[in-house]
């Protein structure tokens, strides 16, 4: 199980912001991070509408962290590109309240998913950009 390649980007991408500690344009992160301008663009402004980073437009427009590197976990940029993770379809927003095939209750599958889940988000939450910065 991996995450995906847009996430992977969108990582690289905050830490070079964060890295940088100034404005970049894209074409810069781009060939930094050796992602494509066009997935680079569709990165950032996925990005910037989460809130993590600032888009500015003109001649010295660019983009910047909207935050500090210590209040952006891997969680954040992983839910803005791809929204919440789940282990599994049957974890829904409710967590493993409501049975997703229409069974009442939930199952030891889901209970078990809803488990490894939450473990996983709690990990992600509590790995900060500022910790890739001091190594």
């Amino acid at each position: 199980m991996h995450i995906t390649q847009e996430s992977d980007y969108a990582i690289r991408i905050v830490y070079c912001l964060a890295k940088s500690g100034k404005r970049l344009d894209a074409r810069t992160i781009s060939e930094e991070m050796h992602v494509t301008l066009r997935f680079s663009l569709k990165i950032l402004g996925k990005l910037a509408q989460s809130g993590i980073v600032n888009s500015y437009k003109g001649n010295r427009g660019g983009y910047e962290l909207a935050r500090s590197a210590c209040e952006i976990s891997l969680k954040d940029v992983i839910d803005a590109v791809e929204g919440p993770y789940r282990m599994s379809r049957c974890v829904g927003e409710v967590g493993a309240e409501v049975c997703n095939r229409g069974a009442l209750g939930c199952c030891a599958f889901q209970r078990a998913f809803v488990t490894v889940t939450e473990t996983i988000n709690r990990e992600l939450e509590a790995v900060r950009f500022d910790s890739f910065l001091e190594e």
